[in-house]
């Protein structure tokens, strides 16, 4: 075994890699970036070593960077985590001329399953099931309708070059399929100057299987077993579970051995994941899955292989890297029970997914009650720069009923502040019928995701938590002296107080009645509540409102409150006088939409703009955003360059107020 590695990653799976080499004996070194200088895995390091700025591109892409910090450490081997630099072949020739070993596969097995089309093509050479199709040349119409005769209908005619849903049509009637392929050609050829297409099986009801296999340099490959991926957004997953909802015995040894056999015919060795594509429309059976890909490096989603197996695959990936043959053989390994992952992320559901940023002020995860890999804590950061992962939160259930009422449960008593998340979107997912009741494809969050990305409103209870708190009269310590006891308490009833919050751009404004002892009066223009502090500590409230009793959670500093209610959770800002300045509440300031970069900017200050005028684009983790000018004006202050890093809600642009 190795005396000391590097890791070539940041954030949970740098952690999660630490964890287990750690405990193995096996010494850890850190890499980081300038904006990771105090993150987790660097301070749970053995030592660690500075690759450059912020940008992936100046630090974790830095190839020379690392062998530097490799030949510094002495480290014997490199694990790459996940993306990055996991699936270079380059990086892993660099270490084989270094004289280091690479914890994953050859560079010759990462560049066979590089490319999709070579990829299917050794597959099918391999006699692995692959999505049935024509790929050549020959362009006849005469000759695809034969050629989709033979697939079958329905049928998927796509351009061969470009992307984006262009040149492409579905065909469910052989009488409609030489139209059809009239006008995919012809927009094939004025999109992308190639009117050439191939001829595919449409899957109606698709599902993501994947197998998990693992090779070792003995020649050895099993497989682990299937995980179903198929709760996606945008070709995200978004929720995994092992085993597979529906899977049979006979369709998981039929998948089982394609998986095995496409890792034996590139001489696989180290941990890898076989994405297979799977026709749900019937049911599942042996005869209606097909390739879709290889992943030559461990995935994200592996923790639910490793809580129905019981096999720790980090150790399973440095025992073969260090020459050992695999620990199990396949009639040794089984699968107990059911395991669901949800990936946590800080991103803003309701406004696109946009990932968000912010100072975690308060984190909270049931780590008593579900396995949680991450890589931050409390007080830590959420950059723009990178993955914007909190955790992912896995949990284990003798059945999948009992494994999916876990994670709801998981994510219920998950309390974050300081960063908008999508806690409550994966909440409703548990909830989804359909899911529940296993009913899953690739289609299911688009089709629902209207209702699952509904923001509610902040419930009576939340918010007079919220008032309570935010005025310092949640101030009930248990104790056995009555003075603790009398928070709120007024010689004389009926003492109004008042308070002004903010929820997602709503102000909210709420007279106060202070009654003796722990009643309240809490009202607006819209309601009247009765309510009566029950107790409360430092993060807990206990309150009955119009009679009904609630406990819940919160966490408050100086500039807003978090309330958790099990299911979601309701954030106020304090509204402070001094911030409530007359452009920023008005139509003449342009805000940022999410925290990022800016990568465009077209205005200056004293241009004449109209409404809907481009001023300026931002962008972050890939996804850019344009921003208008909300009406005809004139700009007065231009308040960012082009490459700023920009916060959520950040002041970017003001135009002169109209009475100018």
């Amino acid at each position: 075994m190795f005396k000391k590695i590097l890791i070539a990653n940041r954030g949970e799976i740098a952690c999660r890699i630490m964890r287990t080499a750690q405990s193995m004996g096996v010494k850890c070194v850190a890499v980081y970036s300038d904006a990771d200088a105090n993150a987790q895995h660097v301070k749970m390091a053995d030592e660690a070593y500075r690759l450059g700025p912020a940008p992936v591109a100046e630090s974790y892409l830095r190839v020379d960077k690392i062998l530097e910090a490799i030949k510094l450490s002495g480290a014997e081997a490199v694990h790459p985590g996940y993306g990055f630099l996991s699936e270079n072949p380059d990086f892993v020739g660099a270490l084989d001329e270094a004289g280091v070993r690479f914890i994953g596969p050859s560079a010759d097995a990462i560049r066979a399953m590089g490319l999709k089309d070579a990829a299917k093509a050794l597959m099918e050479k391999a006699n692995v099931p692959v999505v049935p199709g024509y790929h050549g040349n020959e362009q006849d119409p005469d000759f695809l309708a034969i050629e989709a005769d033979k697939i079958g209908y329905p049928v998927l005619i796509k351009a061969r070059a470009g992307g984006g849903g262009k040149g492409m049509r579905r065909v469910d009637d052989p009488a409609e399929f030489k139209s059809s392929l009239e006008s995919a050609s012809r927009e094939g050829q004025s999109s992308f100057g190639d009117g050439r297409v191939l001829i595919e099986k449409y899957i109606t009801t698709p599902r993501h299987i994947e197998i998990q296999v693992f090779g070792d340099d003995h020649g050895n490959a099993v497989h682990l077993f299937e995980r179903d991926c198929s709760l996606q957004r945008r070709h995200q997953k978004v929720i995994e579970e092992a085993p597979a909802p529906g899977m049979t015995q006979e369709m998981r040894k039929a998948m089982g051995d394609a998986a095995v056999t496409a890792a034996k015919a590139i001489n696989y060795s180290g941990a890898g994941t076989i994405e297979f594509i799977v026709d749900a429309a019937n049911g599942l059976n042996p005869n209606g899955f097909y390739f879709m890909e290889m992943n030559t490096r461990l995935q994200v989603e592996h923790p639910v292989t490793e809580m129905i197996t019981g096999q720790d695959l980090v150790a399973w990936q440095l025992r073969v890297a260090s020459g050992e043959t695999l620990p199990k053989t396949q009639d040794e390994l089984s699968i107990s029970g059911w395991a669901f992952e949800a990936r946590l992320y800080a991103e803003d559901v309701p406004k696109g997914f946009l990932p968000a940023t912010g100072t975690l002020a308060h984190l909270n995860l049931p780590a008593s009650s579900a396995r949680i890999d991450s890589g931050v804590v409390t007080g830590d950061v959420i950059s723009p720069f990178y993955d914007p992962m909190i955790a992912k939160i896995t949990v284990h259930g003798e059945n999948r009923k009992e494994a999916l009422n876990g994670l709801a449960s998981a994510l219920g008593k998950s309390e974050i502040a300081g960063s908008v998340t999508n806690r409550a979107f994966l909440a409703a997912l548990c909830a989804h019928e359909g899911f529940s009741n296993g009913e899953v494809d690739t289609g299911l969050i688009e089709r629902d995701l209207d209702a699952l990305i509904v923001a509610p409103r902040p419930t009576e209870a939340a918010i007079s938590a919220a008032a309570l708190i935010g005025l310092g009269l949640a101030r009930t310590p248990v104790s056995a002296d009555p003075w603790d006891q009398l928070a709120g308490w007024r010689t004389w009833s009926g003492e109004t107080d008042s308070i002004e919050l903010d929820h997602e751009g709503e102000r909210l404004s709420y007279d106060v009645v202070l009654g003796n002892g722990k009643h309240f009066n809490i009202s607006d223009d819209d309601s009247d509540l009765d309510v009566e502090l029950l107790g409360a500590s430092a993060s807990s409230i206990s309150l009955a409102v119009n009679g009904q009793r609630h406990q819940l959670g919160f966490f408050a500093n100086q500039d807003f409150i978090s309330i958790f209610t099990g299911t979601d959770t309701f954030t106020f800002d304090r509204v402070k006088l001094e911030l409530a300045g007359e452009g920023a509440l008005s139509g003449d300031a342009i805000l940022s939409p999410m925290p990022g970069s800016v990568v465009a900017l077209n205005a200056n200050v004293g241009d004449q703009v109209s409404q809907g005028d481009k001023l300026i684009v931002v962008e972050a983790m890939k996804m850019e955003h344009a921003l208008l000018a909300p009406r005809d004006g004139v700009i007065e202050a231009v308040l960012v360059s082009l490459g700023d890093q920009v916060e959520d809600g950040g002041l970017l642009i003001q135009l002169e107020p109209e009475d100018e």
